[in-house]
């Protein structure tokens, strides 16, 4: 197959997950800015609501979300590995790591583009200007990143970034390039010498905002080179990791983990357990009180993502984010890679994640799962939660 259209935008956090899948596996797509007219006038109306990524496949399919977009292409055009580890346990850690990557480094990733504007906005303008406003038209554009920039700066806060806390953030932004660099000293990928889902979770924000909006671009390339450099990585058709000498194709041996991939781990843990713990407890409490029937659309319409808000620790700090039920996806994707194992695999995996801080995400539900149908989120049936 070939001639598919990704509709997405360069600074797009989770446009750059799907768009270097297709580059990474070899896989023949046009890009369209989402200020194609294309788009506006048929994949909105379409999708019910403004979103990207969306592929379009050559039958005119369209698929919209990072996850959908993935999963079909490896079944549609399947190459000699898959990006899902056969190990057990590195199949559980490459959810974690998706997991982490879309959705847990979000507040750097916010952060860092949002609060620079000296640095940041010249280049922001031009480059979200150019992919809302497609064709030319510099007026055009200028006004559409006015629109967007007070959406996004709505939404960082939103994420938790506020002034309290940016100190804490920037520190622990810090903690992690010094764990990822570490773990990338002895490895091109995340779990060894191909990339992971795990991988194409992380280059979301690792290259949407942190690897090419000016401040946090410059902050990576003379802290953590070696993340940078797996950055550019991610985007190569090719290897591009000439560093490494020779490196073996595969994935680590044995299943294994490594030291450094572990300390990653409980560094999540830290970073990102507390958060998922308050948002599933939300949810459950939400799901009480209303009368939602199976299937109904998450938040009640497909441009309503967020349930609510809620406040958790974090680090010392008490702070606020919205309630995503798109999360409890990830979260259930990991969980039913667990509990399709045999048991004595299932107990090697809640081994290494409770050495790590991690196994109570095994069991993290509330009284209904997430689905996606239709390119939505609905709720799925009810289930006896575990909080």
């Amino acid at each position: 197959m070939g001639g598919y259209i990704l509709y997405a935008m360069p600074a797009s956090l989770y446009s750059a997950k799907a768009r270097s899948y297709l580059r990474k596996r070899g896989i023949g797509h046009v890009e369209r800015a989402n200020g194609h007219p294309a788009y506006r006038e048929r994949v909105v109306p379409a999708l019910g609501r403004v979103i990207i990524p969306v592929l379009e496949t050559p039958d005119g399919r369209l698929i919209q979300d990072t996850v959908d977009i993935i999963d079909f292409l490896e079944r549609a055009e399947p190459r000699e590995h898959s990006i899902y580890p056969a190990g057990p346990r590195q199949r559980a850690v490459s959810h974690v790591l998706e997991l982490f990557g879309g959705e847990g480094l979000l507040r750097p990733a916010m952060h860092y583009r949002w609060n620079f504007d000296e640095t940041n906005l010249a280049f922001l303008r031009q480059d979200f200007g150019g992919a809302l406003a497609a064709g030319g038209d510099l007026q055009a554009g200028l006004a559409a990143f006015e629109r967007a920039s007070r959406l996004m700066r709505r939404a960082t806060v939103g994420v938790g970034v506020t002034p309290e806390v940016t100190p804490e953030i920037e520190r622990s932004y810090g903690e992690f390039l010094a764990l990822f660099s570490a773990h990338l000293r002895h490895a091109p990928y995340l779990l060894g010498g191909l990339p992971c889902n795990g991988d194409f979770g992380f280059i979301a924000p690792l290259w949407a905002h942190l690897a090419r909006d000016p401040y946090p671009s410059m902050l990576m390339k003379t802290t953590a080179w070696p993340v940078y450099r797996w950055a550019e990585r991610m985007n190569s058709p090719n290897d591009d990791a000439g560093e490494y000498l020779d490196y073996c194709h595969e994935f680590f041996a044995g299943d294994e983990i490594p030291d450094t991939l572990r300390a990653l781990l409980s560094y999540i843990a830290e970073e990102q357990l507390p958060e998922l713990v308050a948002q599933v407890a939300f949810t459950d409490e939400y799901l009480a009180g209303e009368d939602i029937a199976e299937g109904a659309i998450v938040g009640g319409e497909p441009a309503r993502r967020a349930i609510g808000s809620v406040t958790f620790p974090w680090r010392g700090h008490r702070i606020t984010t919205r309630v995503l039920p798109y999360r409890l996806i990830l979260l259930q994707r990991l969980q039913a890679a667990v509990t399709e194992r045999r048991p004595d695999e299932q107990a090697r995996i809640r081994q290494l994640f409770g050495e790590c801080n991690l196994e109570r995400l095994l069991d993290l539900r509330p009284r209904r799962p997430v689905r996606r149908h239709s390119n939505h989120e609905i709720w799925g049936a009810e289930q006896e939660p575990s909080l």
